[in-house]
């Protein structure tokens, strides 16, 4: 049976996804060792089966942490949560595209002080990249679609809804997607015995 065909969604001992994008997700290997090592609960399972000479095991679909983790306040600057802040669209030409066809582009190019920051990073297509070179948009002639701005955890929860293609869809799933992210995730929650 294929490791990635039946994943789990893991959740936080809260009942809520650890990260929204990339989702987080385990294969069905580590999700069993998972529950029969104590450290998670399947509150979900597969109509699939794994089975051993002495054992047969429903596969969990849905499994929560039996202790609360903590989460960052801040969403982390990684490429795929930039390219969801800006809805994988180019912010110069304003056009979709796939997170295989599009870059990160410093909006203050970094040989002229500009940081590797939230506030300087645009998602931009190969074409605008090269058109703007190493300089600022003023010198390239070039505009933003939006001022780039560090998002919550809200917001991108938000652009993963309206762009629901970027997360694989179970349907054991829908309920405990449905909800936006805490927003104070450093709360602690009960743990689920």
């Amino acid at each position: 049976m294929d490791h990635g065909a039946y994943p789990a969604l893991v959740l936080n001992a809260d009942y809520r996804p650890l990260s929204y994008h990339p989702l987080s997700i385990m294969d069905w290997p580590h999700a069993l060792r998972a529950v029969f090592a104590g450290r998670v609960q399947a509150v979900g399972h597969y109509d699939q089966v794994a089975r051993s000479p002495s054992l047969t095991v429903p596969l969990p679909s849905v499994v929560v942490l039996r202790r609360y983790i903590g989460l960052s306040r801040q969403p982390l600057l990684t490429r795929h949560n930039l390219f969801l802040r800006d809805g994988y669209c180019c912010q110069y030409c304003r056009q979709p595209f796939s997170a295989r066809d599009l870059t990160l582009d410093h909006v203050v190019p970094r040989r002229l002080g500009g940081r590797t920051r939230w506030e300087n990073l645009v998602a931009c297509c190969g074409g605008c990249n090269i058109k703007k070179g190493g300089r600022t948009p003023g010198q390239a002639h070039m505009t933003l679609a939006h001022t780039p701005r560090r998002p919550s955890n809200q917001a991108l929860f938000r652009a993963l809804r309206r762009l629901p293609h970027l997360r694989p869809h179970r349907a054991q799933w829908d309920d405990f997607l449905s909800q936006a992210p805490a927003s104070s995730p450093n709360r602690r929650a009960r743990v689920m015995a």
